[in-house]
């Protein structure tokens, strides 16, 4: 149905441009992302087309890997993702593509700089997307604080994962505006770096984090997600917990939000909103990836800012920049790019809904857990 619906895409073939620009190379999800999106039938080439959009005369198209973040997580599923994601680039590269995304948990697929991959396709421009989707978090928390009414100097929150590339980012601005963070996390050596780093207190148990008032989720590792104990623990007495969750899949995932809407107000961050953005198939395709009307996320939002600016704006000295590398020029740069086509954050939204209120006092005051207490120490264990 996308695919005969696609009329720009057959208008660009039948006036000969390339059928597609951008190609965003993903993984699944998890197992609901795999029934969503593909049914009961592996796709014959290991990997296959997903959702379509067009913005500004910029063609991009999903294009899923038959592999499961959780499969790639073992020697095996990354072995078999490697050879999918060079498949898919082959299959790209001969439809005219020129920027290829490493979408959601293929970003270090072929480690930190992407060398390899960059030798084997060298007139493809590569990102992961991460000064995209980081420049919109660090708004998406910013903004997100402020409607909760939580200021610096006497709110204290809490980044999962404050290690990885967008956690030390969002962990490095909160910083520096003021808050009191906490980092938690699974890697006990990284945790100690980030709190040398940044002078923030760590810990890998979550029953020593202490009250918070809200938590930025940076990573859907099963280690640290989320769960209605770890809730429990960390939202203060009669107060809803804000929750800005970044992670793909979602770290506070839809089962356990669905029953904790009373005591958490939650936030999809990373995404960018482009008036112009136009889905094949509108709503029937943006819902597939849990989004809305306009909305993509913040790395597909990087991938074709990028391609519309080295191929449609002249700015050739783009390319050869280092995608993989996230810092506060590269950051500048792609947020000054996406700015000029049109991306800023979406409205707030929650697995694709509306965010409805911000409000986090809530009427009945909930006794403490006698595991928890707002005065426990913290530190890197």
């Amino acid at each position: 149905m996308v695919a005969l619906a696609d009329w720009q895409g057959w208008l660009r073939i039948a006036t000969g441009r390339p059928e597609v620009d951008v190609v965003f190379i993903t993984n699944l999800r998890d197992e609901a992302d795999r029934r969503r999106f593909f049914g009961r039938k592996a796709p014959v080439l290991g990997h296959a087309n997903g959702p379509r959009m067009h913005l500004d005369g910029v063609a991009g198209r999903v294009r899923g890997i038959y592999v499961t973040a959780a499969e790639m997580m073992t020697r095996d599923g990354r072995r078999e993702a490697r050879d999918r994601f060079i498949a898919a680039c082959q299959w790209a590269e001969a439809r005219g593509a020129r920027t290829v995304l490493l979408a959601a948990s293929t970003k270090r697929l072929f480690g930190r700089d992407g060398r390899a991959l960059k030798e084997m396709f060298p007139n493809l421009v590569f990102t992961i997307g991460d000064n995209g989707t980081s420049s919109l978090l660090i708004r998406d928390v910013r903004a997100a604080l402020s409607r909760a009414d939580l200021a610096p100097g006497r709110a204290r929150v809490m980044v999962i994962c404050p290690y990885g590339i967008l956690g030390r980012m969002i962990t490095r601005r909160l910083v520096g505006d003021g808050f009191e963070v906490v980092g938690y996390g699974a890697n006990p050596a990284a945790l100690a770096e980030t709190a040398a780093e940044f002078g923030i207190a760590t810990t890998t148990d979550l029953d020593r984090v202490g009250r918070v008032d809200a938590v930025v989720a940076c990573t859907h590792n099963d280690a640290s997600k989320l769960t209605a104990e770890g809730i429990a623990m960390l939202r203060r007495p009669g107060r809803r917990l804000l929750v800005v969750d970044v992670a793909e899949p979602a770290n506070l995932d839809q089962a356990v939000y669905e029953r904790q809407t009373a005591v958490v107000v939650r936030q999809d961050a990373g995404n960018g909103h482009a008036p112009g953005l136009r889905y094949v198939l509108g709503a029937l395709s943006w819902r597939k990836l849990t989004l809305s009307r306009g909305v993509v996320f913040g790395c597909f939002a990087e991938a074709m800012t990028l391609h519309h600016a080295i191929h449609r704006q002249g700015r050739t000295d783009l390319a050869a920049r280092d995608w993989f590398v996230i810092d506060d020029a590269n950051l500048a740069e792609v947020e000054t790019l996406m700015t000029g086509i049109g991306f800023e954050p979406p409205a707030p939204r929650c697995f694709g809904r509306p965010v409805e209120s911000f409000r986090l006092a809530i009427k009945e005051v909930d006794e403490l857990p006698s595991s928890a207490s707002p005065t426990v120490p913290v530190s890197v264990s």
